[in-house]
C-alpha cells in the first residue's frame, strides 16, 4: 500500500499528510469549545483529502515508475512555496483578522523552519492556531531532514557536493548505495529510519520541559521548534517560559543536534576516523560555540581595567550562559535568545551585538541536517583549501599529507563550496536590494535578507536596534521575504538543479 502510494508525485503525497495534519489542530479546538476554528481545520482538511484522492485516482490508470530524483526535487520546492497556499486556509479562516498574504507569508515561514512571524503579540493567536505553526515548522524540519539524505545526496546537493565526486544536480556515475532502490523506496527506508529518531527525540524534550515546569502546549512547540531549529514559540520565546535556566539546559542539549549529522547518524562522514570528536562540523561547531561567548566574556574586564571593581561571580557565570546559548541557538539556525541574553550584552559592553548573531546565522548548522546557512561543512572546505595556500606560500614544493577524501574536500570540494558561498552572498545582496526598492531602509533590509536565506527569522527582533515590524511591509516585501525564505531552505544551487533540461522533457 505505502509502496503504491509513493509511486504518485511527492507533493500529492505532502499535500495528502497535511490535509490528514489538520484534525489534529481540529480536535485540539474542538475541546477547548473553540468551534470555529474547529471548524476551519476540519473542513480544510475534509476538502483536502478530497482534492488529493480525486487527483489521485486520476492518476491511478496509467502505469508509473515512480518519480525520479529531480521530480521529487520539483516537489521539494514546491512544498516551501506551493504547498503554504493550503496550509493557509485553515489558519485565515480561523483567526479572520488579517489577509490570506499574511497567512501564507506565516505558513511559508514555518514550513522552511525561518520562524519569522508576522503577529508579535502571541496573544492574538488562540492555543490552536500556535499548535498549528509549531505543527507546519515541525513537519517542515522533518521534511528537510528526510529529503537531505532521500532526495539531495543523490543529486549531490544540500552539501553532498563538498564530498561527492559528481557534479551537484548530477548522479554518480559509479555504483553508490542508492543505486538499487528507487526513490520512492529510498524515501520509504529513509523516513522508517530518521521518523522514529525524530518523533522519540521530540517526545523526550516536550517530557523533559514539561517536568521544568512550563505548561503542556509551551513545551511541545518548544520542543518541535528546537528540533526543527524554527524557533516558533507562542510566548515570544524561551526566555519567557517558566522552566527557566533549567529549561534552557535541556533545550541546549538537543539544538547540539543541528551541528552534525553525526550525532545520530554514519552517513555523512568526512574523516577516515570514526566519533563524534573526530567530525570536522561538530569541532567547527563548538569552538564557535564556546569561542565566541568567551571573547564576549573577556571583553567585560577590557572595557573596565581601570576600574576597581569587585566581581560578581553569580552576574559572570549568568552572563557566560547566556552567551553560550545564545550563540548555539542562532548557530543552528533556531534563534532562541536565552533570558541571560541581556545580562550577557550588558557584561560585555555591546549594547546590540547584532552583527555577531547575523555572523553566526550566516554560518549555519552541519550538512543533512534542520539547521540552515552556509553550513560548517562548507566552511571546513574553505578552512582547508585556506591552509594548504599557506603552506605552499611557505613551501612552493610541498606535497599535502590528507588521504584521498581529505584531497578531494580541499580541492573539488572548496571550488564548489566556494562557488555555494559566492552564490549566496550574491543572493542576500539580491534580496536586500529589492526590499530596499521596495522601501526598506539599508539595516532592515539586510536583517530581513540574512534572516530569511539562513532561515533565522528571529534576527528580524534581535539583530536590529528596534524589532522590525514584519506586519507592516508592503505586499510586495512580503513576496520578495517568501521567495527569500524558500531560497534559503531549498539553496540555491537546488533551484538551479531544477533548470536540468532532463526534468521539464520528462
Amino acid at each position: 500500500m505505502i509502496a503504491r502510494i509513493l509511486t504518485f508525485p511527492l507533493i500529492l503525497v505532502l499535500t495528502g499528510i497535511a490535509a490528514l495534519a489538520m484534525f489534529i489542530p481540529a480536535l485540539h479546538a474542538l475541546v477547548n469549545e473553540d468551534h470555529s476554528v474547529s471548524r476551519s481545520f476540519a473542513y480544510s482538511g475534509i476538502l483536502g483529502m478530497a482534492l488529493v484522492m480525486v487527483v489521485g485516482l486520476a492518476m491511478s490508470g496509467r502505469q508509473r515508475a515512480g518519480p525520479s530524483d529531480l521530480q521529487n526535487l520539483l516537489s521539494l520546492f514546491m512544498a516551501f512555496s506551493a504547498l503554504p497556499l493550503f496550509l493557509a486556509v485553515p489558519f485565515y479562516e480561523g483567526l479572520e483578522t488579517t489577509s490570506f498574504l499574511n497567512a501564507y507569508t506565516e505558513m511559508v515561514s514555518c514550513v522552511t523552519t525561518t520562524g519569522a512571524t508576522l503577529f508579535e503579540d502571541p496573544r492574538r493567536l488562540g492555543d490552536t492556531l500556535h499548535l498549528w505553526r509549531g505543527m507546519v515548522g515541525w513537519a517542515g524540519g522533518l521534511l528537510i531532514w528526510v529529503s537531505a539524505s532521500a532526495v539531495l545526496a543523490p543529486l549531490n546537493l544540500g552539501g553532498f557536493e563538498v564530498t561527492a565526486t559528481a557534479e551537484p544536480g548530477q548522479g554518480a556515475d559509479a555504483t553508490g548505495r542508492f543505486e538499487r532502490a528507487t526513490a520512492a523506496r529510498r524515501i520509504q527506508l529513509i523516513t522508517l529510519q530518521l521518523a522514529p529518531i525524530y518523533i522519540g527525540l521530540t517526545g523526550a524534550l516536550w517530557l523533559l520541559l514539561l517536568i521544568g515546569g512550563d505548561r503542556p502546549m509551551v513545551a511541545l512547540i518548544h520542543a518541535m521548534s528546537t528540533l526543527a531549529t524554527s524557533g516558533i514559540s507562542p510566548i515570544n520565546g524561551v526566555q519567557n517560559g517558566t522552566s527557566g535556566m533549567t529549561g534552557e539546559m535541556v533545550i541546549f542539549l538537543f539544538m547540539l543536534f543541528a551541528l552534525s549529522r553525526l550525532t545520530f547518524s554514519s552517513d555523512t562522514i568526512t574523516t577516515a576516523r570514526p566519533g563524534l570528536n573526530n567530525d570536522p562540523e561538530f569541532r567547527i561547531g563548538m569552538l564557535l560555540v564556546l569561542g565566541v561567548p568567551l571573547l564576549l566574556f573577556g571583553r567585560h574586564w577590557l572595557g573596565a581595567a581601570d576600574v576597581n571593581q569587585v566581581p560578581d561571580v553569580q552576574v559572570a557565570l549568568r552572563a557566560l550562559w547566556g552567551g553560550i546559548f545564545t550563540v548555539l541557538s542562532f548557530l543552528s539556525t533556531t534563534g532562541f535568545e536565552s533570558a541571560d541574553w541581556e545580562v550577557s550584552r550588558n557584561w560585555s559592553g555591546l549594547g546590540t551585538p547584532g552583527l555577531i548573531l547575523l555572523g553566526l546565522s550566516l554560518v549555519g548548522g552541519g550538512v543533512a541536517t534542520t539547521a540552515g546557512g552556509v553550513k560548517l561543512l562548507r566552511v571546513y572546505a574553505l578552512y582547508l583549501n585556506g591552509r594548504r595556500e599557506m603552506e605552499r606560500l611557505v613551501h612552493p614544493s610541498s606535497v599535502g599529507r590528507s588521504s584521498a577524501g581529505g584531497r578531494r574536500i580541499r580541492r573539488q570540494g572548496a571550488f564548489i563550496a566556494w562557488i555555494f558561498f559566492m552564490l549566496f552572498a550574491l543572493s542576500v545582496a539580491l534580496v536586500t536590494v529589492a526590499l530596499a526598492l521596495l522601501g526598506a531602509d539599508f539595516q532592515e533590509a539586510i536583517v530581513l535578507a540574512i534572516a530569511t536565506i539562513s532561515t533565522t527569522g528571529p534576527l528580524t527582533q534581535v539583530a536590529a536596534e528596534d524589532p522590525i515590524n514584519l506586519l507592516q511591509l508592503s505586499t510586495p516585501a512580503k513576496l520578495v521575504m517568501s521567495a527569500a525564505m524558500v531560497l534559503g531552505r531549498l539553496e540555491t544551487l537546488a533551484i538551479i538543479a531544477l533548470f536540468n533540461p532532463g526534468l521539464w522533457r520528462d
